[in-house]
């Protein structure tokens, strides 16, 4: 070795893995904060800020609005979510892989329930006449098929992104559907009996004695709907995610 290398100081390695970390944690902030904005955005203008702001912006233009601000705040929470490298906290046991395949197609029935048929929990509709279909089964289907969307994935995917995305679609789910049921009693003398004759919780009703158990069944449109939505889920979730739902070894 020459008397100048000696003298020359060594160089020392990038902290690739400390700076990563930072990076990773600094995402995982923003994405709290997105999800938070889309969450709180949500709540602020479905309840307390619409009626000023309708007065003020008139309904197409509070429409619009909402839509910018549930959009923008998602979207940016999407983007924050693939930018942030998986860190799977446990792993789930091999048997709630298929529970979790069929608890999404009691969701996608939920779902496709919610939008084929009348539903007073709904804004902008009114309650009247019996409850049919998956109201039968809850009052609030759409939102408890993100909800068991949500804690499906938190339990499967096990990572920090997914869990703060994931949560904050719970909180708003349920949350929003309780606020839903306090503001349609109050404002509609109908939605009262419809509560009475209705679940929060799907199949609460039944429990309770409010509905048969036979009312289980979501009927024809909602089941077939939920089966051809829950394929396309299945055949999409690899295209999109990079990651098969089906437990390992199923295909």
């Amino acid at each position: 070795m020459t008397a100048d290398a000696a003298a020359r100081p060594l160089s020392r390695p990038r902290p690739r893995r400390a700076s990563a970390a930072v990076q990773q944690v600094s995402d995982l902030g923003l994405l709290i904060l997105a999800v938070s904005l889309f969450v709180g955005g949500h709540e602020l203008l479905s309840h307390p800020l619409r009626a000023p702001l309708v007065a003020r912006l008139g309904e197409k233009g509070f429409s619009l609005l909402y839509t910018v601000v549930a959009f923008a705040s998602l979207g940016w929470a999407t983007l924050l979510w693939r930018r942030i490298p998986a860190d799977r906290l446990w792993l789930a046991p091999d048997w709630f892989g298929w529970l979790s395949v069929l608890l999404m197609l009691f969701a996608a029935i939920l779902f496709v329930g919610s939008v084929t048929a009348p539903n007073p929990a709904l804004m902008g509709m009114r309650a009247g006449g019996n409850p049919r279909g998956v109201q039968r089964i809850t009052r609030h289907p759409m939102m408890w098929s993100f909800a068991i969307w949500a804690v499906v994935h938190i339990i499967v995917s096990a990572d920090s992104r997914t869990i703060v995305l994931a949560a904050g679609i719970l909180t708003l789910a349920l949350f929003g559907a309780a606020m839903q049921d306090g503001k349609k009693r109050a404002a509609l003398p109908g939605y009262g009996e419809h509560m009475a004759a209705t679940g929060f919780v799907p199949f609460g009703a039944q429990l309770r004695g409010r509905q048969p158990w036979s009312s289980g069944n979501p009927g024809l449109v909602a089941g077939l709907g939920g089966l051809a939505l829950w394929a396309v889920l299945l055949w999409a979730h690899p295209l999109v995610i990079g990651l098969s739902p089906l437990p390992a070894g199923a295909m």
